[in-house]
């Protein structure tokens, strides 16, 4: 899901997200037009011995968790396909390797028939065990394919019961694939181990987690993340940076994703027309325990390596994601070279660092804006102002300084003339 905290993207992902907030609950955005280019979601729902406990408005957890379910069918968007998967709800014996296989899809995904689904959700019983990570795994597959936002949603009263198979790591690696899909968390009456996993996976791939005590809590917020998903603010497009920029991959202006290891460099390229002025950042995101002292550069290159801007920012102690910009005016060309195109390479480096027992796959999560405008009228003065070729800076200050000294001592002068006076 990674932030707003960026120069080009901050501006429309505010307006978007002003815009969603204005939206009565419901509003439907434009039916898509193929099926495989439809919102998808799907609501994974722990049914674990543990949804017995009765601390929600009075009735059980899974009781709470129904009306909930019953209430969002009722206000799902015609034109978001929805499915529903279990974890848990069918073994109830004690052996845990089938106990941790338990997740089944018990509403297909597509186009929704609110009386089966409510019928199948109807059925459930708090039965076995809490397979987080299975059940992540198969619902990432049940959304496959298809150009539109998929959506899991994650409602679940305790912490996965499964390890090795650590559900925050399997978020992760979800994350990595660059499908874009987001996984949303629900807690119930959550304790603090709980919350942490959730949190975690979330903050995988760029989701929400939410702690709900009360049902209306839940079915108003799982309302909210179905209809997010029917207009969603921006899916960033998954993207492999290089090594070195004759591999990298050819971006177009838009929102990419990408992951980055640690002290890692990674390229991209695009092509500037002139009189366009190339604007780029870059956000990448902590979404793991790192040492204090980090910083983000952005570096637009020739092909032939020579830097031509940069950004950069630094930052020491927690973080969540530091983030960079910069901006390249490329100047008109004569009538002849009119179509010539520049090749620029987008270079992004971090310099971030872990303690030793902190895993380093996936790398961290980067997200980057290209955006190509018209540029300014004179690109020569927007270029060499304040974008880091720094010239500009060391003369003004020599300047200032070579006129600082010559009116100080003229002043010197005159006040020791001015002395002897009198």
């Amino acid at each position: 899901m990674i932030i707003r905290r960026r120069l080009a993207a901050g501006a429309c992902t505010l307006l978007a997200a002003l815009t969603l907030g204005l939206l009565p609950a419901g509003t439907a955005a434009a039916e898509p037009a193929s099926g495989e280019d439809a919102p998808k979601v799907e609501l994974t729902l722990d049914v674990s011995g543990s949804m017995r406990a009765r601390d929600i408005d009075g009735k059980s957890r899974m009781a709470a968790a129904k009306q909930a379910f019953n209430e969002v069918i009722d206000a799902v968007p015609d034109e978001v396909q929805l499915g529903i998967r279990t974890l848990g709800a069918h073994y109830p014996g004690e052996n845990r390797k089938v106990g941790c296989k338990d997740t089944r899809q018990i509403y297909p995904l597509g186009r929704l028939d609110r009386t089966e689904a409510k019928t199948a959700v109807a059925t459930l019983s708090p039965t076995g065990w809490t397979p987080i990570g299975p059940a992540l795994l198969a619902a990432a597959d049940d959304l496959k394919g298809g150009e539109g936002s998929r959506r899991i949603v994650l409602i679940t009263d305790g912490e996965d019961t499964c390890a090795p198979l650590d559900p925050c790591e399997v978020a992760r690696e979800i994350a990595a694939k660059g499908i874009g899909l987001t996984v949303d968390t629900l807690g119930l009456v959550p304790d603090t181990k709980t919350r942490k996993q959730l949190k975690c996976i979330a903050e995988a791939t760029g989701g929400t987690y939410t702690s709900v005590r009360k049902t209306d809590e839940l079915s108003g917020r799982v309302n909210q993340l179905v209809d997010r998903t029917a207009d969603p603010v921006a899916v960033p497009v998954a993207t492999e940076g290089a090594q070195e920029c004759a591999q990298a991959p050819r971006l177009r202006p838009g929102l990419y994703s990408d992951r980055e290891k640690f002290g890692q460099h990674r390229f991209y390229r695009v092509d500037v027309s002139p009189g366009q002025e190339l604007r780029a950042s870059v956000s990448i995101g902590a979404d793991r325990a790192v040492h204090n002292d980090y910083g983000v550069l952005l570096r637009a290159v020739t092909v032939h390596g020579r830097e031509v801007v940069r950004g950069s920012e630094a930052g020491d102690g927690r973080t969540d994601v530091i983030s960079t910009g910069l901006r390249y005016p490329k100047a008109p060309a004569d009538d002849d070279d009119k179509d010539a195109k520049e090749t620029v390479c987008l270079q992004v480096s971090n310099s971030f660092s872990a303690p030793a027992s902190v895993k380093t796959e996936p790398g961290l999560p980067v997200e980057l804006t290209v955006d190509l405008v018209d540029g300014p009228d004179d690109a020569s003065d927007v270029a060499s102002f304040g974008l880091g070729r720094g010239w500009w800076l060391l003369g003004a200050l020599a300047l200032t300084g070579l006129v600082v000294g010559l009116l100080w001592g003229w002043l010197s002068r005159l006040r020791d003339v001015t002395g002897r006076s009198y």
